[in-house]
């Protein structure tokens, strides 16, 4: 049995941010809804009330939504309208496709003085003989009755035949009355007459039953669980058939018994589909080994690039288009890419190696595909890898000789110590000129453009004047 929430309130509330208090429309649709309550006590201000296609069999606890203007109960199990007085202003009532049969109800709304529209198709009333007359005739403020507006010619002949049409109504009125009382007798039969079976059913699978439906149970059994699985298909599907096929009167009772049944077979369903499910073993991405597999769970379309022109790679891989992105793992490896879509693993392994640091992901705004850029390593990055190493091993080398020749080094120091002391040396033998202060240079404090050439050779004559030594000639 589904019953009006708090909880389910606040998810069909989301236009108003999830708060019923300030609540003004509402649709409660196809919820399977069996009873109508709460409502009248946390969402007070509600103008718009949506509760079609449900099993609600009585009208009540809305008789205090003062600011109510349409109410829709379509398709429900509904016998008798009640409980509306309250409503001040109600405009619309669809009541379309329910069980009112007793007409006189209609009676209670006399006072929702704005009332204009009332939908009553699909109700047994609408068969009784004047029933569009009686309705006109009752009810003064209502302008459209079953989508047919009311004109007023109409009106005046249904006040002028009131009293006969009021007489027929109830009349036809007990008649039906009585034969909902046979069909709820009825229903009860059958309800009682299917509990009885379900516990000889459940008798019999214990092993209460005979003793041939012992022998055959122990048949089944040997037999093996997979044919006992469609054995038991198979009386499920010949049950079903007779359910189906049976002729039953379309009443509240039998709309509710349907609505039982479906409910206790997708019950039944749902707990074969739990015994049965297995968890899965979780995916080998990457062997013992330490090998990388090429892996496609969701089973998508993909493209792998080499683009040469950029030195890069580039992997399209044909995501859902409307799938968000917040549902995408990507992560790019040296080797090989691996995407997580909706926790599905894509992994692929990639031709050559790859710079993860420096890759991108993005998705196409025409087609919805996730496009990842990997640039592979550049062939100066290659070389300067290569001479990285080299200096390296230079390095090693050197270090290496160093230490081969740290025993010969005090030999070595001895003779050139020897050396030192036989050279001559005598500063006043060598004079060698200072070839740095040949020419004095002045600091250039001006800006802008080069000196002239005869200013130069100014310099260079003063420069040569200050220059004293005899062994040099002098410079014309």
């Amino acid at each position: 049995m589904v019953r009006i929430t708090e909880d389910l309130i606040r998810r069909r509330a989301e236009h108003n941010d999830c708060e019923i208090f300030s609540l003004e429309e509402i649709s409660l649709h196809q919820q399977e809804i069996e009873k109508l309550e709460y409502l009248d006590k946390w969402c007070r201000d509600l103008k718009i009330l949506y509760l079609q296609n449900n099993l609600i069999p009585k009208i009540e606890n809305v008789g205090k939504l003062k600011k109510l203007e349409y109410l829709n109960v379509a398709l429900n199990n509904i016998e008798r309208i009640e409980n509306l007085e309250g409503c001040e202003e109600l405009k619309k009532l669809d009541l379309t496709a329910n069980f009112i049969g007793e007409l006189s109800s209609i009676e209670t709304l006399k006072y929702n003085i704005h009332l204009n529209e009332l939908f009553l198709v699909g109700n047994p009333c609408t068969e009784f003989e004047g029933y569009r007359q009686y309705v006109v005739a009752t009810l003064h403020q209502l302008k459209c009755l079953d989508s047919k507006e009311i004109e007023r010619s109409e009106r005046i002949q249904a006040l002028q035949n009131y009293p006969e049409v009021k007489q027929k109504i109830r009349e036809q009125e007990r008649a039906y009355l009585l034969k909902r009382a046979r069909e709820k007798e009825e229903a009860q039969r059958r309800l009682q007459e299917r509990k009885d079976k379900k516990e000889k059913q459940m008798k019999s699978k214990l092993g209460f039953d005979s003793s041939e439906s012992l022998k055959n149970k122990e048949n089944h059994q040997a037999e093996g669980d997979r044919e006992q699985e469609t054995w038991r298909t198979a009386e499920d599907d010949e049950e079903d058939r007779r359910f189906w096929e049976e002729p039953t009167p379309y009443t509240p009772e039998t709309r509710l018994e349907t609505h039982r049944y479906i409910e206790e077979k997708r019950r039944a369903k749902d707990n074969t589909r739990e015994s049965k499910k297995r968890e899965k073993p979780p995916r080998t991405l990457v062997t013992a080994e330490g090998k990388v597999l090429n892996v496609n769970v969701p089973k998508l379309h993909f493209s792998l690039k080499d683009d040469e022109e950029n030195n890069q790679i580039i992997l399209d891989l044909a995501v859902y288009r409307h799938l968000d992105t917040s549902l995408l793992d990507v992560d790019v490896q040296p080797t090989y890419i691996r995407v997580l879509v909706k926790g599905k693993p894509f992994q692929l392994v990639l031709p050559e190696e790859v710079k993860p640091d420096i890759s991108s992901a993005k998705r196409s705004q025409t087609t919805g595909h996730l496009v990842v850029s990997m640039p592979k390593p550049s062939s100066c990055s290659v070389n300067e890898s290569k001479l990285a190493k080299e200096i390296i091993l230079a390095k090693q080398k050197v270090s290496t000789s160093v230490k081969h020749s740290d025993c010969n080094t005090p030999q070595k120091n001895a003779r050139r110590s020897a050396q030192v002391e036989k050279l001559e040396v005598d500063p006043s033998k060598y004079s060698f000129p200072d070839v740095t202060k040949i020419i004095q240079e002045k600091e250039r404090i001006g800006q802008g453009p080069i000196r002239l050439q005869p200013e130069k050779i100014t310099e260079t004559k003063k420069s040569y004047v200050d220059f004293e030594n005899d062994d040099v000639p002098p410079l014309i």
